[in-house]
């Protein structure tokens, strides 16, 4: 997707969810700070499309690893809750 400022990547988030979505900026900013600070996530301020100043967010290589890292740790994860499940019907 491109480095994007957060109003983007919320809409883009909301667009791709298979049931309503909604994200205000209570959670999500506080979870852009933290990724920036973990490394995994690097903010420049930019001109928007509208000529007002934002904070484009872009992964880094750090970020690119801890989301491999992440997504195997999710699918194990989400494995075996399907096997709970599967096994209790």
């Amino acid at each position: 997707m491109g480095p994007q400022h957060a109003y983007a990547r919320t809409a883009r988030l909301e667009q791709l969810a298979d049931h309503p979505l909604t994200l205000n900026q209570g959670t999500l900013y506080p979870a852009l700070v933290r990724l920036e600070q973990k490394g995994w996530i690097r903010g420049t301020w930019q001109t928007t499309e509208n000529n007002r100043e934002a904070k484009y967010y872009a992964i880094t290589a750090s970020g690119r690893r801890a989301l491999e890292k992440q997504t195997a740790r999710w699918k194990r994860l989400a494995g075996l809750v399907d096997k709970l499940l599967l096994s209790e019907s």
